[in-house]
């Protein structure tokens, strides 16, 4: 079996996030989506919020789920012997940074590998920081991020 993981914060997931949980679901016989905790961070939904939204958002696939994690990402794929994580890329600067975040994994588990896919050009400057900037001043995030994602904003900006 080929699995796969695509940690991220997903504060909030976002139409890009699911297009690249969309195709990677395609590719991989599982794909295990990590809702990140990391503590040293301030996140606008609560890690259970994330995961209560991802996880029915990736109800359409039989062969992909949600989990939170707290610990490093590369010790998730040790214990659940998963060689592979995709990580999504918009332009340049998200490919500098997750390049390095790659080597760094890697020193930590020589045995992974990542793949980097690239968004879909439509969602090219999708932000999560934008999405929730953008919804903190009652902007229409709709064209953005899942129904279901708007209503929690719209929910937390009264």
């Amino acid at each position: 079996m080929f699995k796969a993981v695509f940690p991220g914060s997903f504060d909030p997931p976002t139409l890009g996030h699911m297009n690249i949980i969309e195709r990677a679901s395609f590719l991989f016989d599982e794909l295990v989506v990590i809702i990140a905790e990391n503590r040293q961070k301030r996140y606008f939904f609560s890690a259970q919020e994330r995961l209560d939204m991802m996880q029915e958002l990736v109800k359409p696939w039989k062969n992909v789920s949600a989990i939170i994690w707290d610990h490093l990402i590369v010790d998730y794929m040790k214990q659940e012997n998963i060689r592979l994580m995709v990580r999504g890329v918009r332009g340049m600067d998200d490919f500098s940074y997750e390049f390095e975040l790659s080597m760094m994994n890697k020193a930590l588990y020589p045995h992974i590998e990542t793949l980097f896919m690239t968004t879909d050009p439509k969602y090219f400057v999708l932000r999560s920081s934008s999405i929730r900037e953008l919804a903190s001043f009652h902007g229409d995030v709709s064209a953005m991020v899942p129904p279901l994602v708007a209503e929690a904003l719209h929910r937390k900006n009264p």
